[in-house]
Parts: C-alpha cells; sequence; structure tokens
C-alpha cells in the first residue's frame, strides 16, 4: 500500500501511455455501441427454417397450428421505431460519461506538472502471477488493447494504476457501469488478473463507509440502522401516481435486511491514514484515496447515495403489492449480513415448484457484489411450475423428444406438427403460462422503475434469470430503453429466455446493457418451444437459438449442460460459471 499519486507512481512517459489506453478504450467502446444502434434487420432462424423447406407448411395441420399473428410486422416496425428514438440519447448518456471520466483522470494526472518518478527496477509484488485461466478468459471477453504500459509496468505499479482509476472514477460520484467495463478493459491490457480489481473494489467500499462511520461518533444524523430496501421512492411513486393507477406497497422493512455498514450519523473528517488499512493493501493508501475520491471521502449523503441508503432501499418485508398488476414483489438479499459492495446482482426465478426456488438456484454466488434473487408473482409462478413438472413426468418424454428432434424444436414450431399427445397436455400449461409471462412483462416494467430510482444506488446492477425470468429482464431492458436510461445496467445473462430473437430487439436491449449481454440458449428444450408456439414465433425465440445480427451480444449453447427446461433451476452455477468465469464465477475469490 502507497500514498503516492499516479504522477508520483509514473513517469511522463506511462502517463501519456496511459492517457492513450484509457482514450483508445473508450473509443472503441463508443464505436461498438453505435454498431449495435445500426443493426439491420435479420431474418429469423424459424423463418428460414420455413422458407427452406415449403414441404413443412403442406405437412401442417391447420387445426393444431400456432395461430398466425397479424401484428408481428406491426411488432417489428414498432422496435426499430424505438431502436431509431433510442439512438441519439444512448449516445449522447455515453459522451457525457466519457467527457466526464476523461476530464477527472486528466485532471488528477495535471494536478502536478510533470512527473515525479523516474523509471527503475523496483518491483514489489501483492500479488502472485496472473492466473492464466482466469486472464484468458477475461481478455476472450474484454479483449487487451496494444499498448507499451503492458511492457512498460511492473505487477504492483499496474495494480496501483488501476486503483487510481477505480478511485477516480467513484469521485464522479457514482459508480457508472461503464467506468466498471472500462477497467476490465484496463485489466486485460495491462494484464492485472480481475481478482485485484474485485478486492480493490471491497476494499474501497469498506472505506468508504468507514470514512462516513468515524464522523457519525461526532454527530448522528441518520436513523440508527439505515438498511435497503425500497421504502421512500416507492412511497414517492404512489403519491406521484394515484391518478393513473393504486399502488399498493408495504414499506416494513425485512428482518434482517442488508445493513449498508452505516450505524447512524453521517462523517466526521476522514482520518485518512488510519482508514487506509480497510484498503487491504491491495492499492493506495489512504491518504491518496481519500484524495482522489474527492467530495466522496467526507460526504455522508454522496456515500449514502451511491450505496442506497437513501431512498433507492431494496428489500421490503411488506413491498407484497408494489403495484395493483404485480404481487410479491421484493428484492430478497441471498447473505443478509454481508455489508455492502460496489456493485449489486438481481437473480430472477421463472417458475417455482417450491417456495425456497426463490433463492436456491442462486445461493452458489459468492460475495464480490451485493446479490438478491427477486420474488415476483408467486402464486402464478408455482402454478407453472407445478404445470410443467405434470406435463414433463406424465407423458412419454422419451418419444416426445425422438419425434421432436427428428425434425429439431425450431422445425416443430414452424409447422406446428406436436405429437397429438402432447398437444392433449396444452389445457394444463398453456394458461398458466401464459398469465405468469403477463405478469412477467408488468415486472419487468416494475423492475425498470425500481432500477431508474436507483433501489440499488448509485451502483452498476447486473440482472440475471432463466425462462420467465429472463423475460421479467427482457421486458425491464426495453422500458429502460424506451424511457432513455442509459448506464444503470452493467452485466445481463438470459437463461432459456421465452422472448423474441429480433436484431432490433436485442440490439435495443444492448443499447442499454454498459457490459456483457448474454444469451443461453438450448436448442432442444421442447418444454421452451411447446410452451412458447402460441407466441409470436416468427421473431424466433432466444432460448431456442442464437441471436444474429446485433454487436456485442454474446450466445452460449449450455445444452450439454440442461436436460430439458426444468433443468435450469438446477443448473444456474454452471451456466453461470461457463459463462462469467472472469467476473463472477465461484472459483475466483470476491467474485459474485
Amino acid at each position: 500500500m502507497e500514498d503516492k499519486e499516479l504522477t508520483q507512481i509514473l513517469t511522463d512517459n506511462e502517463i501519456s501511455e496511459l492517457v492513450a489506453l484509457v482514450s483508445s478504450i473508450m473509443e472503441a467502446m463508443r464505436s461498438k455501441l453505435e454498431l449495435t444502434l445500426n443493426a439491420k434487420r435479420r431474418k429469423s432462424t424459424i423463418l428460414e427454417i420455413g422458407w427452406s423447406n415449403p414441404n413443412l407448411q403442406n405437412e401442417q395441420d391447420p387445426s393444431t397450428a400456432a395461430p398466425s399473428n397479424p401484428k408481428v410486422e406491426e411488432l417489428e416496425v414498432e422496435v426499430d421505431k424505438k431502436l431509431q428514438e433510442a439512438r441519439p440519447h444512448a449516445i449522447k448518456s455515453f459522451s457525457e460519461w466519457q467527457e466526464a471520466t476523461l476530464h477527472r483522470i486528466l485532471e488528477a494526472i495535471h494536478k502536478h506538472t510533470g512527473g515525479n518518478r523516474v523509471a527503475s527496477n523496483h518491483v514489489e509484488i501483492v500479488d502472485s502471477a496472473p492466473n492464466t485461466t482466469e486472464q484468458d478468459a477475461l481478455k476472450h471477453w474484454y479483449p487487451s488493447f496494444d499498448t507499451r504500459l503492458a511492457s512498460m509496468l511492473d505487477t504492483h505499479t499496474a495494480s496501483l494504476t488501476l486503483h487510481s482509476l477505480l478511485l477516480l472514477a467513484i469521485s464522479l460520484e457514482i459508480y457508472d457501469p461503464r467506468s466498471r467495463t472500462l477497467l476490465l478493459y484496463v485489466c486485460s491490457s495491462l494484464r492485472v488478473p480481475v481478482s485485484v480489481l474485485l478486492r480493490q473494489e471491497s476494499g474501497t467500499a469498506r472505506f468508504l463507509l468507514a470514512s462516513v462511520d468515524s464522523k457519525q461518533q461526532q454527530q448522528a444524523t441518520l436513523a440508527p440502522t439505515s438498511q435497503m430496501s425500497a421504502d421512500s421512492y416507492v412511497q414517492q411513486r404512489a403519491d406521484a401516481t394515484q391518478t393513473s393507477r393504486r399502488w399498493k406497497v408495504g414499506l416494513a422493512t425485512v428482518g434482517g435486511a442488508v445493513l449498508i455498514g452505516i450505524t447512524g450519523g453521517l462523517a466526521a473528517p476522514l482520518v485518512a491514514a488510519g482508514l487506509g488499512t480497510l484498503l487491504g493493501g491491495i492499492g493506495l493508501g489512504g491518504t491518496v484515496a481519500a484524495g482522489y475520491l474527492g467530495a466522496m471521502a467526507a460526504s455522508a449523503p454522496l456515500v449514502g447515495g451511491l450505496f442506497g441508503a437513501y431512498g433507492g432501499k431494496m428489500s421490503g418485508e411488506m413491498m407484497k403489492r408494489y403495484a395493483d398488476e404485480v404481487e410479491d414483489f421484493a428484492f430478497l438479499p441471498l447473505h443478509p449480513k454481508l455489508e455492502s459492495k460496489l456493485r449489486v446482482t438481481v437473480c430472477i426465478s421463472g417458475w417455482l415448484t417450491q417456495d425456497d426456488q426463490v433463492k436456491s438456484p442462486w445461493m452458489t454466488f459468492n460475495d464480490s457484489a451485493n446479490v438478491y434473487a427477486l420474488r415476483w408473482e408467486m402464486k402464478a409462478l408455482l402454478e407453472l411450475g407445478s404445470a410443467i413438472e405434470t406435463l414433463v413426468r406424465q407423458y412419454a418424454i422419451g418419444y416426445i423428444k425422438s419425434e421432436i428432434i427428428k425434425r429439431t424444436v425450431l422445425a416443430s414450431l414452424w409447422s406446428a406438427l406436436w405429437p397429438l399427445g402432447l398437444l392433449k397436455f396444452a389445457r394444463i400449461v398453456d394458461n398458466p403460462f401464459n398469465v405468469a409471462k403477463n405478469r412477467s412483462e408488468k415486472t419487468g416494467l416494475i423492475l425498470a422503475d425500481a432500477i431508474i430510482h436507483r433501489a440499488q444506488g448509485k451502483r452498476p446492477i447486473s440482472l440475471i434469470g432463466f425462462s420467465l425470468g429472463a423475460r421479467v429482464i427482457y421486458s425491464c431492458l426495453l422500458s429502460l430503453a424506451e424511457r432513455k436510461a442509459f448506464g444503470l445496467v452493467e452485466t445481463v445473462v438470459l437463461m432459456g429466455a421465452p422472448v423474441p430473437s429480433a436484431t432490433e430487439t436485442w440490439a435495443l436491449m444492448r443499447a442499454v446493457v454498459s457490459g456483457r449481454l448474454v444469451n443461453a440458449y438450448a436448442s432442444e428444450d421442447w418444454v421452451l418451444g411447446f410452451l412458447y408456439r402460441t407466441s409470436a414465433i416468427q421473431l424466433g425465440v432466444a432460448g431456442l437459438q442464437p441471436i444474429e445480427g446485433v454487436e456485442g451480444v454474446e450466445n452460449f449453447d449450455v445444452g450439454d449442460v440442461i436436460d430439458g427446461h426444468l433443468s435450469y433451476a438446477y443448473s444456474t452455477q454452471a451456466i453461470v460459471t461457463r459463462i462469467l468465469d472472469a467476473d463472477l464465477a465461484q472459483n475466483i475469490t470476491l467474485t459474485v
């Protein structure tokens, strides 16, 4: 741990290389965003199957065919229009972040004229050599940029440089997900393990909270225990929307909800040197850290806003009726006693066979982020889970799979040639699925509202869900795009998603995701195909096929991991580890 600023850590040449690296990364991020926003419409795989094999349509049984949807073209035009409307706002939002962040970095660098450090052979390593597997995974998702800085800096100096950039980003009074994406590219380019960034984030969170806590011994300006729940902004929304709809929200706090670590007032002058030990020896010393953080290191309201201590509270026991349309909406902390972190992850199950499946699929995540499970529409999800279980257990599944796979699930969707025995079960699953599907869309709108109103504080939020939980996220992202709410969401993973695979739809979603947007699919998931057969299949099905034509959307075929749609609830650890190994996987200390 060193109390030296960037101008003392780096030579003038190294500082120039750093500025060039950051600028290059930002420009590449902008270019990717522009490519996304200019995505061209592509035919769905389902349409391609139908057009390339006219015999399928000749075989179609009109009595069992999925009803044609005359509104499909209208939906495509509507989404395309929304994409066009979002384009200038997305670029403007990115430009504002880029300008503010680069200005803050240059401000810190030019605080002193000229560097005070001269090149030397001094090497002080706080970590062992980078884990090759970890580094390779990081570079796969965040390709390294060609920079001489990688060979100019030793491991220790590179880590200090990374920590400086982290603190400068947070000094803007927000940890923007685009800033985190920038830092991950820096990690990759300077060969710094992502685990170093995760430890720096954790230490910085402790540092900020302790700086606030040190002041409350002299003044008490907060309630004894500020917890994360969704109380005051929900009340504001209730007051603001009484004329349009009736909001039903309970405002009691969950017992054992996550404490943010602020136990009273906010902040006396920072004892920087003493608090520096909380950084854990993984970066700059306390005095320099406080200097780079600026007002953030001494302002209770700013720290509270970052961690969601005011108004952006995430978990509430009585939030059973967030709105008339959605029941049982609540954020449930997976690790209630965990201190606040610089990131938030929300996990969403898409059907339930028992109550504890709201949280149980996600319990393997660890502690580099505050992780919540979203509880929503319990009754509808339990009914859907029961119906799917009945379908899977009572019918000759082996026969179904063999019959469907002969022509693939996508071909069966297009031709509507489902086994007659399977169609007899339609009445069991269709209504529960359609009810839950409708509720998922409304829940997504509520989730978007919560994110816009900073339920998570001013921290990056990641969203992960399977089945209709993925559709909640789909609805949320489209709502964020429509409301021009950019720079809020970091990473998104959709597994077995019953949502369209249309290019424009995913381009619109990609525009509001600053980090990675991942589609995990299984082409032989016949349950998903059967459930979704009466929807707008002409737009494709993301959970059955890769997304094509959208810059930055990643596709993972998880057919070798799951054995049918029901397997998603029991395979989340395996899937997420495969997809997010460089950042969120269980095998990296201090990751989600």
